[in-house]
């Protein structure tokens, strides 16, 4: 230190400048080869997953001794009916699995780096009540940073609307069976408009209400139904009637989404909303089906050849080709608008939650005492539902960016 300072009195502003320079050098080499690792910001993993394009939904399960982020005794949002461990389910380790991409490292939700990106906007999950299972997570996530003031709820307690005041970020639901105009008969069967939205999420999407819209539906559409446009009827789907055209699933929920996204874009104060479209999420019924005693009583994911064999059975290939639809009408509607394709994307779970056998309430959702189906359509919570929200924030980051 002595010689160090002689030499600053000998040679002035140029030695201390030099010193400077040798300092830093050593120190970036230090750090470089440090044995501790530095933390990783989610922002700094968005930007390299931008970089090298990974594909977020390609991966596999695997083990995470950390656990969830929360525990159903500290998030007390939480619905009784996704309240597994209430109603006597005992075991845990469903709860020990993580997403992993097969090319790149997909961070755990941090609640601060998604207030960062979502400060002072709205954020509406716009579907049905699986959509509604996505923003339960969400509200219990962020409120281990910030308690949510709940601001509104309708009559049936099916659209809701929660506001963060620190962060002055509104989050809700805006529930609706179809996306598009669907009108229920005698019955449960429908009759569907596909090419005419739902007004009740549309008025809030057309009034400039949402800057990110995370677009879902699915279990509705497998019911009967008549499909109408122009006013006129076209088909149905279930009915077999010898005088009406016969559509599959795929067909009228492709449409649903073709109306829903052009919607989007020509909506005059969209223009810097971001539409993530969320693939189907993927039932589990075994030995029958939700009304005939079906069930779902896995304690393990599937591994990534087990739901290769699931995706073309029964049901579940249905499920799979009406993701693969999905996703083609994001990319069209990508390829039309190219100048804004950013504002739309595809967040592609249905494989990854093909694996989750283990994830649903099952027979926990209610009071055994009473009898009822088995929940193999929903997920616990905590559970594997909440990596969507790990999936979601790393997609805003890559479009915020």
């Amino acid at each position: 230190m002595k010689e160090f300072l002689e030499n600053i009195k000998t040679n002035g502003f140029t030695s201390l400048v030099v010193y400077f320079i040798v300092f830093t050098t050593l120190l970036s080499i230090l750090t470089l080869y440090s044995p501790f690792s530095l933390t990783i910001t989610g922002k700094q993993l968005a930007i390299n997953h931008r970089h090298n394009d990974c594909d977020l939904f390609d991966g596999q399960w695997i083990r995470d001794r950390n656990g969830p982020l929360y525990k159903n005794t500290s998030c007390s949002t939480i619905p009784s009916s996704k309240d597994c461990f209430m109603h006597g389910r005992n075991d845990t380790e469903f709860l020990y699995w993580r997403w992993k991409p097969h090319n790149c490292e997909l961070l755990r939700f941090e609640p601060v780096t998604f207030f960062k990106t979502v400060q002072n906007k709205k954020l509406a999950f716009i579907g049905d009540s699986v959509a509604r299972n996505q923003m339960e997570s969400l509200l219990c996530l962020l409120s281990q940073e910030e308690a949510p003031i709940d601001v509104f709820k309708d009559a049936k307690d099916r659209s809701r609307k929660w506001y963060f005041p620190r962060n002055n970020f509104t989050l809700m639901v805006l529930w609706t069976r179809f996306l598009i105009n669907g009108v229920e008969k005698e019955g449960g069967v429908f009759d569907l408009y596909i090419d005419k939205v739902d007004e009740k999420w549309a008025q809030n999407v057309s009034e400039g209400m949402v800057d990110f819209a995370i677009v879902s539906n699915a279990q509705w559409f497998f019911k009967k139904s008549y499909l109408y446009e122009n006013g006129e009827l076209i088909g149905c789907v279930y009915c077999n009637e010898a005088n009406v055209s016969n559509f599959d699933v795929g067909f009228v929920m492709g449409k649903a989404f073709q109306t829903t996204l052009r919607y989007i874009n020509d909506c005059a104060k969209c223009d810097e909303m971001v539409t993530l479209v969320r693939t189907i999420s993927p039932s589990h019924f075994e030995n029958g089906t939700w009304k005939t005693g079906g069930n779902c009583e896995r304690l393990k994911p599937y591994n990534n050849k087990d739901v290769g064999e699931l995706l073309t059975k029964g049901k579940n290939r249905v499920e799979w080709e009406v993701r693969n639809i999905q996703m083609q009408e994001v990319e069209k509607m990508r390829k039309e608008y190219a100048m804004r394709k950013e504002r739309f994307q595809a967040m592609d779970i249905t494989r990854a939650m093909a694996m989750r056998p283990d994830g649903h309430p099952g027979s926990h959702w209610r009071d055994k005492k009473k009898n009822g189906f088995n929940d193999c359509v929903h997920w616990c919570l905590p559970g594997p539902i909440d990596a969507w929200n790990d999936l979601m924030l790393a997609l805003l980051n890559r479009v915020m960016l």
